[in-house]
C-alpha cells in the first residue's frame, strides 16, 4: 500500500540521453529482480509487451500510484504521440499518432480510437476512466484491425482493473486538497470459496472544479462529483472452465463552466452553466474452456447502458451584461445555451478458439486462432439549442450492428524469426432517423489486418517489422442546410501503418528501451469538418466529410532504468509530423481555403515525459515527474494554435506495510496551458468578429493522501 507526497519538480530529461551501451551477447537468458515482465492483456494471447511485434505502452499499477494519479487524464500525457481535445469536464476525446476525435455533436457514434474498461466498450464514452485499484493501462498504437476492428482505426486505449485474490486483502484511502478536493476509497478482496474469489473496488471524488463564477458568487459550477464502482468475481466452475464477471457502475455528475470571453481562464460570468454527466452500468462476462486437447474456447460477452447529458452556456455570460453593451446603437441582446440528453445501448458476444501446444499446426510450428463477434448498439439523444427566445429541438434514434469474422496465425519460422498474420471481414447495417426528417441507412463490409515479422537478434534485442490495415465505417451528416446537400453522407476511411521497431535490454535488463519508426497512409480520411452559421453567428454547422488522402510520420521511444534497488528512472519521447494532401473547403464567407500540406489538429511535433522515483530501505519514498509537449493547431478550419507547455508533478511520503502517508503537488509551477481552442466571433459587441478562445488545464493543486492496508 503506498502513499504520496510531493516535492518540487527536478525531472524532466532524466533519461533523455543513455551512454553508449554494448549488447548482452550471452546465450544465457537475461534474468533480474528488479525487471518486471509486463502482459498485454488486451492481446488475443496475453502476450509479454516486449514480445509484440507493435508499438505498446504499459503503464502498470506501480507507476500509477507512484504518480499518484486519479485519472486517465493525469497520466495521458506521459504517452508518447497522444492526445487529447479538452471540450469536456473530462478527457473523453483522444488523438493516437494524429488521428482521432475532438468532439462528439451529433448522435450517430463513430470513433476513431477505441476505449474499453475490462472488456466493456465505452468507445467515444472515456470520461469515466478512474485509475483506483486499476492493474494497468494499455495504449495500443496503429490500426488494430484483427482485434478491434471499426473502432480502432487510431488504436486501442484499454483499462484493465485488479483481479481478485486467492488471499484475503483489503484497503482504504482517503485524499484532501485544495479546490476543495475530497477523494473516498477502499477496495476488498479474497476467496469466497476454494472455487470462487472477489474482488470490490468503490471510490468517491469530489471538488469544486477550479472556476469562479463571479455572476452566480459559486465555486463549484465546473465541479467534479465521481463515483465509480467495480466488482469481480472468478468461478473456477471445474479444472477446464473458468468464469470471470465483472460489474461496473460509474456516475460522474460534472458540471462544465471552463470558457471566459477575455481567456482569462479561471473566473467565468455564465447564468447558465453547462453539465457534463455520464452514467453507465455495464457489465462482462468471460468464459474459457480449456478441457480440449488441442484448443482453448473463450467466450466473451458485454452489455452496458450509458446515459449522458451535456450542455453549456454558449453566450459565456449573463443577460445584463450583453444588455450593457452597444449594438449598433441599441443594448445587446444575447443568450444562448446548447444541450444534448443520450442514451446509449450496447451488447456484444465474441466466440474465439484458439490452439494449445498439442494443437499447432505446419510441424508444431503455428498457433492459430479463429473467432466471431458480434454487437448491436443503439443510441436515443434529443438535443435542444435555445438563442434569444427561440428553441431548436431534435430527435433522433440511432442503432447500428457489427458482424465480424477475424483469424490469426502466429509462426516460428526458425533461426530467431516470427511471422505473424491476422484478417478482420465485418459488416456494418445502421439506421438512423431524427424529427428534421433526415433518414439514412448505410450498410458496408469492410476489411483490414495485419503482417508482422520479428527476429530476435539475440537473448536481449528483438526488431519487428509491421503492416497494418485499419478501416473505420463512412456515415452520413444530419440537419444540414440546403447548401451543404451534397455533403449528406462520406465514405469509409482506411488507414495502412507501416512500423520497424526494436524492444531491447541492456546490462542484463537494468536499462529497457522500445523504439518505433512509422508511417501511415490514409486514405479517403475523414474530417471533422464546420462552417460558421453566417445569420447566426453564435452558431456552427457541424459535418464530417473525406479529405482525399494524408501521411502521418514519426517516432516513439520509451526508456526504464533500474539504477538501483531503491532508484528507478523512466522517460518517453514521441516525434510526430502530419499533412493533409489535397484538401480544400469553404469557408463561412464562401471564400476556398486550401489545407493541402497543413498539420492536422491536435497533433504536437513533439510529446515527452520524464520521471524518476526512489523508494529508502527506511520507507520513505519520493517521485518526480515531468511531462509536456510542442504546440498544435485546435482546429482545422483555423490557423488557431496552442501554446507548448511542460508540467511538473512530484510526490513524497512515507511507506511501511499496513499505512503510508503521502504529501504531492501536480503543476508545480502553475504553468496556464491550453487544451482546447476555438477561433470565431462570439460578441455582438464586436459585430462577431472573429477571435481566439481558449480552454486552459487544471492550474497547481497541492494535498496529502493517507492510506491503510488491512490483512
Amino acid at each position: 500500500m503506498k502513499i504520496t507526497l510531493s516535492l518540487s519538480p527536478i525531472a524532466l530529461a532524466v533519461c533523455a540521453a543513455f551512454p553508449t551501451l554494448s549488447l548482452h551477447a550471452d546465450d544465457t537468458p537475461v534474468t533480474d529482480d528488479k525487471m518486471e515482465v509486463m502482459v498485454v492483456t488486451s492481446d488475443f494471447r496475453q502476450s509479454a509487451v516486449d514480445k509484440m511485434p507493435s508499438s505498446i505502452s504499459v503503464i502498470d499499477q506501480q507507476q500509477i500510484q507512484d504518480e499518484g494519479a486519479g485519472h486517465f487524464e493525469d497520466l495521458l500525457n506521459s504517452i508518447a504521440n497522444f492526445n487529447w481535445s479538452g471540450g469536456s469536464s473530462r478527457a473523453k476525446y483522444f488523438q493516437i499518432r494524429g488521428v482521432g476525435e475532438q468532439e462528439e455533436y451529433q448522435g450517430a457514434p463513430n470513433s476513431s480510437v477505441g476505449f474499453i474498461i475490462d472488456d466493456i466498450d465505452l468507445s467515444g464514452l472515456g470520461m469515466i476512466s478512474s485509475m483506483y485499484d486499476l492493474q494497468q493501462v494499455e495504449v495500443l498504437r496503429g490500426p488494430q484491425g484483427t482485434r478491434y476492428g471499426a473502432n480502432a482505426l487510431a488504436g486501442l486505449i484499454y483499462l484493465k482493473s485488479n483481479d481478485p485474490t486467492e488471499v484475503f486483502e483489503h484497503g482504504a484511502e482517503v485524499s484532501l486538497g485544495d479546490d476543495q478536493l475530497r477523494t473516498y476509497s477502499g477496495y476488498s478482496s479474497g476467496p469466497l470459496s476454494d472455487k470462487l474469489q472477489y474482488r470490490v473496488s468503490l471510490q468517491q471524488h469530489e471538488q469544486n472544479g477550479y472556476r469562479d463564477n463571479l455572476f452566480l458568487d459559486r465555486e463549484d459550477t465546473n465541479g467534479r462529483d465521481e463515483l465509480m464502482a467495480r466488482v469481480k468475481l472468478r468461478w473456477f466452475a471445474s479444472d477446464s472452465l473458468a468464469v470471470d464477471l465483472n460489474l461496473m457502475h460509474a456516475d460522474f455528475n460534472n458540471g462544465y463552466d471552463a470558457w471566459t470571453l477575455d481567456n482569462n481562464g479561471f473566473d467565468t460570468l455564465t447564468d447558465m452553466p453547462g453539465v457534463d454527466k455520464q452514467r453507465t452500468t455495464g457489465s462482462s462476462l468471460k468464459l474459457t474452456y480449456s478441457g480440449a486437447e488441442r484448443f482453448e474456447l473463450v467466450s466473451l460477452s458485454s452489455v452496458a447502458q450509458t446515459d449522458t447529458h451535456y450542455g453549456y452556456d454558449g453566450d459565456w455570460a449573463y443577460s445584463a451584461y450583453w444588455q450593457s453593451k452597444d449594438c449598433s446603437g441599441t443594448p445587446c441582446e444575447y443568450d444562448y445555451t446548447w444541450d444534448k440528453l443520450g442514451e446509449r445501448q450496447t451488447l456484444s458476444q465474441e466466440f474465439r478458439l484458439s490452439s494449445k501446444d498439442a494443437g499447432r499446426i505446419f510441424a508444431g510450428s503455428t498457433d492459430w486462432l479463429l473467432g466471431i463477434y458480434g454487437m448491436k448498439l443503439d443510441e436515443d439523444n434529443q438535443t435542444s439549442e435555445y438563442y434569444n427566445g427561440w428553441i431548436d429541438e431534435l430527435s433522433a434514434q440511432y442503432s447500428a450492428t457489427n458482424l465480424a469474422a477475424f483469424a490469426q496465425l502466429d509462426s516460428d519460422l526458425g533461426s530467431g524469426y516470427d511471422l505473424s498474420l491476422g484478417a478482420r471481414v465485418e459488416r456494418r447495417d445502421s439506421d438512423y432517423k431524427d424529427s428534421a426528417g433526415d433518414a439514412f441507412k448505410p450498410a458496408e463490409t469492410m476489411w483490414g489486418g495485419h503482417i508482422a515479422l520479428s527476429k530476435r537478434l539475440n537473448v536481449s534485442h528483438q526488431a519487428y517489422a509491421r503492416v497494418a490495415r485499419g478501416y473505420k465505417a463512412g456515415g452520413f451528416n444530419m440537419s444540414l442546410p440546403q447548401a451543404l446537400s451534397g455533403k449528406k453522407e462520406f465514405q469509409t476511411e482506411t488507414l495502412y501503418n507501416y512500423e520497424l521497431g526494436l524492444k531491447s535490454n541492456w546490462f542484463e535488463g537494468d536499462i529497457t528501451t522500445r523504439m518505433s519508426l512509422f508511417f501511415m497512409d490514409r486514405q479517403d480520411q475523414q474530417v471533422a469538418a464546420s462552417q460558421q452559421n453566417p445569420l447566426e453567428p453564435q452558431k456552427f454547422i457541424l459535418y464530417t466529410e473525406n479529405a482525399g488522402s494524408s501521411h502521418n510520420y514519426g517516432a516513439e521511444l520509451e526508456a526504464n532504468w533500474y539504477a538501483t534497488n531503491n532508484l528507478k528512472l523512466y522517460s518517453t519521447l514521441g516525434w510526430l509530423e502530419t499533412a493533409y494532401g489535397d484538401y480544400q473547403y469553404l469557408d463561412k464567407y464562401g471564400s476556398l481555403v486550401d489545407l493541402s500540406g497543413r498539420e492536422l489538429a491536435h497533433s504536437p511535433n513533439l510529446t515527452y515525459s520524464a520521471g524518476v522515483t526512489y523508494r529508502s530501505d527506511s520507507g520513505w519514498f519520493a517521485n518526480l515527474n515531468g511531462s509536456g509537449k510542442s504546440d498544435f493547431y485546435y482546429s482545422d478550419s483555423n490557423d488557431s494554435r496552442s501554446e507548448s507547455y511542460t508540467l511538473y508533478n512530484a510526490r513524497l511520503g512515507y511507506e511501511t506495510e499496513l499505512w503510508s502517508v503521502y504529501l504531492w503537488g501536480r503543476n508545480l509551477f502553475d504553468e496556464k496551458y491550453g487544451v482546447r481552442g476555438f477561433y470565431f466571433g462570439n460578441e455582438p459587441d464586436l459585430d462577431w468578429a472573429d477571435k481566439q478562445y481558449i480552454r486552459y488545464g487544471d492550474p497547481r493543486q497541492l494535498g496529502i493522501t493517507l492510506s491503510i492496508k488491512f490483512i
